[in-house]
């Protein structure tokens, strides 16, 4: 009898070494599996990266020849034609070009350090246009000004933001981009969504490209324009794109007053965004693009993620 227990407690415990030792296996090659889809997933995301780089490129080479082609830039130009999703082995890539001059560059506010006023009072134009409060002018205006007063009081400086949790200076310099905006006071995630579609931030002053500007933007640049007039002179655009200052004064109304910074039919900044799919791993590609008279665009900054 006492033979048959050791016998019945040595099966149970080679039993449960065995159990154990399954287990174990188990945990290694789940745990390898893991890694080598771990590593799978990053050599899918860079290869994702790496292609939409190439897309990036892509664009220079695209808004290159078309310099090349035509100093005019309107919405009929292949650059401006949003491209289908592109299906290759393994993945797809979409995505297109965007001219930043058919929006309102908010750095022409400040000039010298300086806030330009005709430059505000078309800001505040436009934010009217969009049924924004125009006060968000001052606040942008004290953000990016040098000194240290605010302009209003629904206006904000060093004081207001040091006061906040976490606390942080005004920048008193020019946006980097369009998401700064998200740091000064009154710009909210409302607000945010409505303007995004008609400001721009680029790394100097530049005119409106009156051929890519929505009807708002227009409204807000040419004094006397109102908005159903504007949306009319879009329409008009549509069919046929503005060649030349001489071409825009003969289609405009009267008491229709052009900026004394003048306006373009062209431009130099263009923003790129590109999604990209590789198997399971995706990737994205934002990117300013500067086009200069010769050589290719350069790339102001870029984000891949």
């Amino acid at each position: 009898m006492m033979r048959q227990r050791q016998r019945g407690v040595a099966l149970v415990l080679a039993l449960g070494v065995a159990a154990m030792a399954t287990i174990a296996a188990t945990a290694i090659m789940v745990g390898q599996s893991t890694a080598i889809r771990h590593a799978e997933l990053q050599a899918g995301h860079a290869q994702a990266q790496q292609l939409a780089s190439a897309g990036i490129d892509w664009a220079r080479a695209v808004l290159h020849d078309d310099r090349r082609l035509s100093n005019v830039d309107h919405h009929g130009e292949p650059w401006a034609l949003r491209q289908a999703t592109l299906p290759f082995e393994r993945g797809e890539i979409s995505g297109g070009i965007e001219d930043q001059q058919g929006l309102f560059n908010l750095n022409n506010l400040l000039s010298a350090e300086r806030i330009n006023a005709a430059e505000l009072l078309r800001y505040r134009r436009l934010l009217r246009l969009l049924e924004l409060p125009d006060t968000l002018a001052d606040a942008l205006a004290d953000w990016l000004d040098a000194d240290d007063i605010p302009r209003s009081m629904a206006s904000a400086e060093d004081a207001y933001y040091l006061a906040l949790d976490p606390p942080y200076t005004a920048a008193n310099r020019p946006l980097f981009e369009v998401a700064e905006l998200a740091l000064v006071r009154g710009y909210d995630e409302l607000v945010l969504q409505r303007l995004r579609p008609f400001v721009s931030a680029l790394p100097r002053a530049t005119q409106i490209n009156i051929n890519t500007a929505p009807a708002e933007l227009l409204a807000a640049t040419l004094e006397g324009l109102d908005l159903d007039a504007a949306r009319g002179l879009v329409a008009q655009r549509e069919r046929a794109y503005f060649v030349s200052l001489a071409d825009l004064t003969g289609r405009l109304g009267r008491g229709v007053t052009l900026p004394v910074a003048g306006v373009a039919f062209n431009s130099d900044f263009f923003m790129v965004d590109l999604r990209v799919r590789y198997g399971p791993a995706q990737a994205r590609a934002t990117a300013l693009l500067q086009r200069e008279t010769a050589g290719w665009p350069v790339v102001t900054w870029r984000k891949i993620r």
